[in-house]
């Protein structure tokens, strides 16, 4: 059954790809900008996200956290961020890969079971969480439009997601099961999810010279993970060499029963500098 809600989830996600494709290209869209020749174009960039999900560990402890960006900036060790795509004609590819590797950052918590055991309202609780996490993606792509100040493409390809939270806990509590008890652990667990995406890609130009535009995507998608999506819309200034661009980015994973993850969202700003050749 949970298959079929899964097949489901990304026949609905293809439908959603295949109405935006026809609403959105025209139906007789020239191809001035398509070549024969191989065009490449490389983005780096830096996301300013608050993250938010949480973990089940291996003694059954289980914590939901939320670290937002001035969290993760303080306590940043080693980040690099950047896509590749490759177009040749209408068909390409691209990948994106993200790398961040937090050291211990204060965080939100709730929901916090130690041992099995929910944690009283009223103790005192000092939480840290550590993440690193690889967020890879790799799809190949079909441009329907292609102008020189717009393009529409889609693709489908898979997204995987590594993540590894650390906790470092202290609970002291005066009621309740962990009464005069204090608690404090050192906790790690891994969990890596391979999902198939389908999604759309692409730009819409304005101004005197179509040098400003508009950059947008948005993917879906399914597999390991219940149901995941992830969606970018901002604005940009294209220069002779490349773009530059300010976008927003949500990337939401629903993760299945049982995973060593729960629900996680990645969510802000990004900034990037673009170079075409």
């Amino acid at each position: 059954m949970k298959n079929h809600r899964s097949i489901r989830h990304l026949a609905a996600g293809a439908a959603l790809v295949t109405v935006a494709a026809a609403a959105l290209s025209p139906v007789c869209a020239t191809a001035q900008s398509l070549s024969d020749e191989w065009k490449f174009r490389a983005v780096i960039y830096m996301w300013m996200p608050r993250i938010s999900g949480g973990a089940n560990f291996s003694n059954g402890t289980t914590a939901d956290f939320e670290v937002n960006f001035r969290s993760i900036l303080d306590h940043l060790k080693l980040a690099g961020m950047g896509s590749i795509e490759a177009q040749k004609g209408r068909w390409g590819a691209f990948t994106d890969v993200i790398y961040m590797n937090l050291g211990g950052t204060k965080a939100t918590t709730h929901n916090l079971t130690v041992d099995g055991l929910p944690v009283p309202v009223d103790a005192n609780v000092t939480a840290n969480v550590g993440i690193k996490a690889w967020i890879w993606t790799l799809a190949g792509s079909y441009r329907i439009q292609a102008e020189p100040d717009s393009t529409f493409d889609v693709f489908g390809g898979a997204r995987m997601l590594w993540l590894q939270p650390t906790l470092n806990y202290g609970i002291t509590a005066s009621v309740g099961p962990l009464a005069g008890l204090e608690r404090t652990g050192n906790l790690e667990v891994t969990g890596r999810n391979w999902d198939a995406i389908v999604g759309a890609k692409g730009r819409a130009g304005f101004g005197d010279n179509h040098e400003w535009f508009i950059p947008y995507y948005v993917d879906v998608g399914t597999g390991q993970s219940k149901f995941t999506w992830q969606g970018m819309a901002g604005i940009g200034y294209a220069f002779s060499w490349g773009d530059i661009v300010a976008t927003w980015r949500y990337l939401d994973y629903n993760t299945k029963s049982g995973h060593t993850l729960n629900d996680l969202t990645i969510n802000g700003p990004l900034i990037g500098v673009a170079f075409s050749w």
